[in-house]
């Protein structure tokens, strides 16, 4: 199940940046590394078989470029394809981008799920930033709970790394707090503007 999960959150990554633009597989190793190294330890071993599996569904394309000496170095062959999303590849991408299920509030998930929030609708990102507020929450009370039953048994140590893992949850719901809170106001300011639009004006005009 991990490795599915993994296997999602490294498609939607890969077709994130392509909708970007076209990348050279170097490329997109960093950029993929950039991104989902702040979330997961991401493994370049995961990527070409990421490639290859959207290449056969025709989600992305190669471009391979002329190569009039097939003897030319053969090895940095792969570094010279560009890797381009195709039109099933942006539907595939606008339907992984309407998905707010379970997987996309876990830690694995959520933050590659934000960081193409600017791609999500309104109403998909708040029920995402709610359900990872829920899963974290869920979380402290857990952490709470075990921290009080082992509290008089560890040591110094022990103890502040429990605290430490407890103040960065409680640091993340804060957080999340706040951006649900403009999260809403944006869709509350964005309706109540609709609305005056489509009210008719007083004056008959």
């Amino acid at each position: 199940m991990a490795g599915k999960r993994g296997s999602g959150v490294l498609e939607l990554a890969v077709l994130g940046l392509l909708n970007e633009s076209p990348m050279h597989g170097y490329e997109l190793r960093k950029r993929l590394n950039a991104l989902l190294g702040m979330f997961r330890a991401f493994s370049y071993g995961s990527l070409y078989p990421c490639l290859k599996q959207l290449l056969a569904n025709g989600l992305i394309v190669e471009d391979r470029p002329e190569e009039p000496n097939v003897a030319i170095a053969l090895q940095s062959r792969r570094s010279k394809i560009v890797y381009r999303l195709t039109a099933d590849g942006k539907e595939r991408l606008q339907h992984l981008l309407t998905e707010a299920g379970p997987a996309t509030w876990e830690d694995e998930g959520f933050g590659v799920r934000f960081a193409f929030f600017s791609h999500t609708r309104a109403d998909v990102r708040l029920r995402i930033l709610e359900g990872r507020r829920s899963r974290l929450e869920e979380r402290l009370e857990r952490l709470r709970a075990a921290l009080a039953r082992t509290r008089e048994r560890v040591d110094h140590y022990t103890l502040e790394l429990h605290n430490h893992g407890l103040e960065s949850v409680e640091r993340e719901v804060r957080w999340l707090n706040e951006l649900i809170g403009r999260e809403r106001a944006a869709q509350e300011n964005a309706s109540t503007s609709d609305k005056n639009q489509d009210a008719p004006r007083r004056d008959g005009r």
